[in-house]
C-alpha cells in the first residue's frame, strides 16, 4: 500500500510503502549509517556487508526495481554509486568494485525497492562472488538479438 507520509523533517514523502525497510530508512525511521543524502536518494552502509565498505544507494521514493525507476533518479543513483566506488578505491584501499542491482527474485532481489550495491573488492576470496561460465554455446544468438532489437525500437 502506498501512503502519503512526512519524514521527521516534515517533508512529504509521496511514494512510501509502510512495510518497506528501505522506505523507512529513507524516512529516518530505521537507523542506518548514512554516508550521503539529498532530497531524492540516500546511500548507507549495508548492515550485512559482503565486504568492507559495502554500500547501498536507494531512492527515497518507492520504485520496485531498476526497471520501474524514472531515468532521472536512476541516473542520479548511478552517478553516486560511481563516486562511492571511486572513494572506496582511494580511501578504503579497494582493488576494484562491483556496482550492481538485481531485478526480481529470479535475479536475486530480496527487497522490492530499487537499490544499487557498491561492493568494494580487496581479493577473490571475500563474501561475494560472481561467476559467468559462458557455456550456453548452442543458443541462436541472431534470433535472440532480433527479438530484443525489435522491442527496443
Amino acid at each position: 500500500m502506498l501512503l502519503l507520509f512526512k519524514n521527521k523533517e516534515g517533508k512529504n514523502m509521496e511514494e512510501y510503502q509502510k512495510n518497506c525497510v528501505f522506505c523507512n530508512i529513507g524516512l529516518h525511521l530505521i537507523p542506518s549509517n548514512i554516508i550521503y543524502e539529498d532530497d531524492e536518494i540516500v546511500a548507507f552502509l549495508d548492515n550485512a556487508p559482503a565486504t568492507y565498505g559495502h554500500t547501498l544507494v536507494i531512492s527515497k521514493k518507492h520504485y520496485d526495481n531498476f526497471l520501474s525507476c524514472p531515468k532521472e533518479i536512476m541516473h542520479k543513483m548511478m552517478d553516486l554509486a560511481q563516486r562511492i566506488g571511486q572513494v572506496s578505491i582511494k580511501q578504503l584501499g579497494a582493488k576494484g568494485v562491483n556496482i550492481l542491482t538485481n531485478c526480481y527474485e529470479a535475479a536475486g532481489q530480496t527487497i522490492s525497492h530499487f537499490h544499487i550495491h557498491v561492493i568494494p573488492r580487496y581479493n577473490s576470496v571475500e563474501g561475494f562472488q560472481i561467476t559467468m561460465k559462458g557455456d550456453l554455446l548452442d543458443l541462436n544468438l541472431p534470433a535472440i538479438a532480433k527479438a530484443i532489437k525489435e522491442d527496443l525500437k
